[in-house]
């Protein structure tokens, strides 16, 4: 197991309300719900989200989609997930713990399946065997999707960043194979940070992206951090 992956498990399975804390801070435009709807008109729609974590998608698609079922594998995120979610008051949501590999849902149930910053870990938790895996996660996808469905990846393009990139070379490589090999559409889109204070956005900003990111992208006056964020859809023949 690599530090890095140490870090960011110690987090999901520690520190999911500060987890949730700074991704409540993110898109502060908005930005993501809108083109989540553009790709693919979400109204009446059955959901599977996979790698939910703390529901920042949950509680998006849950204002207008028919139902959604989302899942993670880390209990203490679905935890903070389920008491975000009641406080929505929305009804027509599940969480459940699931694997990105094998989902404990029926073949052909969902008109949407979506992941947001939950595949790309394959890069730094399992680098010698990642196509393998991102396959078997895609594949997944499809076996829930029904036919005419629609798949959609959302990953990070460079936070304190104004302009696209992939933090990494191999993070660029797998964004490459889904669009060259797997047949994916791309388009990126803003998701700024906005804190409440100079003071939030280094706890937060340090808490997750560590000090060296955090000296790069603050100041004393820093409130808006920006950030750029990568969407991936495809459409399932039927």
């Amino acid at each position: 197991m690599t530090a890095r992956q140490d870090f960011f498990q110690d987090i999901y399975h520690n520190q999911a309300e500060q987890y949730d804390r700074l991704v409540a801070r993110e898109d502060m435009r908005g930005n993501l719900f809108a083109a989540l709807s553009e790709i693919r008109p979400l109204h009446g729609l059955n959901v599977v989200e996979f790698g939910a974590g703390t529901g920042r998608v949950t509680r998006q698609l849950s204002v207008i989609v028919d139902s959604i079922f989302a899942f993670d594998i880390e209990p203490s995120m679905l935890r903070k997930a389920d008491n975000v979610m009641r406080e929505t008051g929305m009804t027509n949501w599940r969480l459940s713990l699931g694997d990105n590999i094998r989902m404990p849902v029926a073949s052909d149930c969902a008109d949407l399946v979506i992941e947001g910053w939950s595949f790309a870990h394959v890069i730094g938790w399992h680098p010698d065997d990642w196509r393998a895996r991102t396959a078997a996660m895609l594949s997944e996808m499809e076996r829930i999707l029904k036919p005419g469905g629609s798949a959609i990846l959302i990953e990070t393009m460079g936070t304190g960043r104004r302009q696209p990139q992939a933090p990494s070379a191999k993070l660029a490589q797998l964004y490459e194979y889904w669009q060259r090999e797997c047949g994916f559409a791309y388009r990126w889109i803003r998701t700024d940070y906005q804190f409440a204070s100079p003071e939030e956005a280094d706890e937060l900003m340090r808490f997750f992206f560590g000090d060296a990111m955090a000296d790069g992208c603050l100041d004393c006056d820093t409130v808006i951090v920006p950030e750029c964020t990568g969407v991936w859809w495809k459409r399932v023949a039927g």
